[in-house]
């Protein structure tokens, strides 16, 4: 600045005189480089938690009369530019004065040195002690201020920042071509796929909320940057790790983009059929050791929830039973129990930029539909519910499981598939031996689905019976499976096809007086995904007109 601009800045820091962000002292011949130090530490602070850009020191002003009396602090040049130096090595962090400004006023030399507010999330000590102003006076920095000032990289989105150097050159083709794909798919009843090919890559790149204003941020690199751009992100390794522990050991790591790489973690897990043997059936249920939709949301949500500044990579461990899923970073919004009903929506989130653009991209929704997804269909796959462990400060891990844990639990889920979420939660831990409240035991023993005294209950073995009769008990449950299969499938091998309605005058008057009308219909729809799922009828039709055939008489015609 030139003098006739100090004049006028030096006027109006006197006009508002000393506060928090302002100091004037005398200093005649000399003054404590301590002293300055403190200052420092204290005005760069102040200056932090009121959201200015500086503050100021000055020199050569009466700190009560308010008149310039004059400075010679440091006459020589060289002298006076070394007190940044002084500053810069007694400050944690190191920072330094961003000014010394020389005004040579008729009325006297006066200087201002103009201190930078303390970096966000950052208060600033001065040899190991943290300073702030009460009014005109110097004190320590209170631990609520401490806090204020710590607590301020919170609200940062690191996602969000965008990539200084980074360019287009840097983005991976294939992911780009997938990720038009998949924002075609989400919004196919706004734009027709052929258009959204069309748009220029700055065009699609923004509306599909990954960049601002045409600028690459870390999110982008994140999810379609090229596995060689990814040094743009240092010192955040940018990087899954899948490890295989057990008998064989292996490991792979795997880099941007995250669109592709997940899917590549995926592949690399081993995941078998399973066989469960229901009571009383020669046929087994084949189910995949792990759900594919299940362990991209698990390892979509590590992503997306991951805290980027602890510079850590998410991990996947497969054991011969489980997949463990760990990421850094608290939970965030709330626990996870609170999203097992899928009625919780997350208010907020650590990384909302990079989950904007997971949406935008089909990886994830933003309904805290996820967790209860997950849960519903482990549920459905009569498989032990995922854990969550949050006991490790500072991180997630999500447990799930590939076996069974009681076969006990596994058999009551295929016989009864209408059971609430919330009992197959309780019924979970009852396996796992984990505590459940008091009236979760009281519903599940009147429903005799467990047995067993407190603290000691599992899983009852045989099935809750409808009536106490043992006839009734063997016409509901005993035959109904392979006798009701029967009936269809010979009705199908005699007439080639039926519609729902066909299908239920043949059942509905078969089926347990015990059953209401509702009970007896989703006995059907059970009966008809079972038969389907182990590959003996097909619907050729559609889900809301159904057409039900042999899957081997379709064998036969061709």
């Amino acid at each position: 600045m030139d003098q006739s601009a100090l004049k006028a800045l030096l006027e109006t820091l006197i006009h508002t005189w000393e506060n928090e962000v302002v100091e004037f002292k005398q200093a005649g011949n000399d003054y404590s480089s301590d002293r300055i130090g403190e200052y420092f530490s204290a005005l760069s602070n102040e200056a932090n938690l009121r959201g200015l850009d500086c503050a100021w020191l000055v020199f050569g002003v009466h700190n009560k009369t308010r008149a310039i009396v004059g400075t010679n602090y440091r006459v020589e040049p060289e002298r006076l530019q070394g007190l940044k130096y002084q500053v810069a090595q007694s400050t944690e962090p190191s920072v330094t004065v961003r000014d010394i400004h020389v005004l040579n006023d008729s009325a006297g030399r006066v200087l201002l040195f103009q201190i930078p507010a303390a970096p966000r999330g950052i208060p600033i000590a001065w040899k190991g002690h943290y300073y702030a102003r009460a009014g005109e006076s110097l004190v320590s920095l209170g631990l609520d201020k401490q806090d204020l000032i710590r607590q301020q990289t919170l609200g940062q989105d690191w996602s969000a920042q965008p990539v200084p150097g980074a360019s287009l050159d840097d983005l991976d083709e294939v992911a780009l071509n997938k990720a038009r794909d998949a924002f075609a798919q989400k919004y196919a009843n706004r734009f027709d796929a052929d258009e959204v090919q069309s748009w220029p890559l700055p065009t699609f790149l923004d509306r599909a909320r990954v960049t601002q204003h045409g600028q690459l941020t870390r999110a982008t690199l994140l999810l379609l940057g090229k596995r060689e751009s990814a040094w743009h992100l240092s010192p955040h390794p940018a990087q899954m790790t899948w490890k295989l522990e057990g008998i064989e050991r292996a490991y792979e790591h795997f880099a941007p983009p995250f669109l592709l790489t997940t899917s590549q973690l995926y592949q690399r897990i081993r995941n078998i059929q399973l066989r469960l043997l229901p009571e009383d059936e020669l046929l087994p249920i084949e189910v995949s050791k792990y759900d594919q939709r299940m362990v991209l949301e698990a390892l979509h949500n590590c992503i997306a929830h991951q805290d980027y500044s602890r510079n850590a990579r998410v991990v996947v461990i497969e054991q011969p039973d489980r997949l463990l899923f760990e990421n850094d970073g608290n939970f965030f919004d709330g626990e996870p129990d609170d999203y097992l009903e899928g009625n919780r929506v997350p208010r907020r989130y650590r990384n909302p930029f990079l989950a904007q653009a997971m949406a935008e991209l089909n990886m994830i929704d933003t309904m805290g539909y996820g967790i209860h997804d997950m849960f519903v269909r482990q549920a459905g796959r009569y498989l032990p519910m995922p854990d969550y462990d949050l006991s490790e400060p500072g991180a997630v891990k999500l447990t799930i499981h590939g076996g069974m844990v009681d076969p006990a639990y596994s058999r009551l889920l295929i016989q009864q598939t209408d059971l609430p979420l919330a009992d197959v939660l309780a019924l979970d831990r009852v396996q796992k031996r984990l505590p459940i409240p008091d009236e979760a035991v009281t519903r599940l023993k009147r429903a005799k689905l467990i047995e067993g005294r407190k603290p000691k209950y599992f899983v009852s073995a045989s099935v809750a019976k409808v009536t106490a009769s043992k006839a009734d008990y063997i016409h509901t449950r005993a035959q109904d499976d392979a006798f009701y299969a029967k009936l269809l499938t010979d009705y199908l091998a005699s007439f080639g096809q039926a519609n729902r309605a066909e299908i239920n005058v043949l059942l509905l008057d078969k089926l347990s007086d015990a059953l209401s009308d509702s009970e007896k219909h989703n006995k059907i729809s059970y009966l008809l995904t079972k038969l389907r799922r182990r590959g003996v009828i097909v619907n050729t039709g559609s889900d809301t007109t159904p057409c039900w055939k042999l899957v081997e008489s379709l064998r036969d015609e061709h």
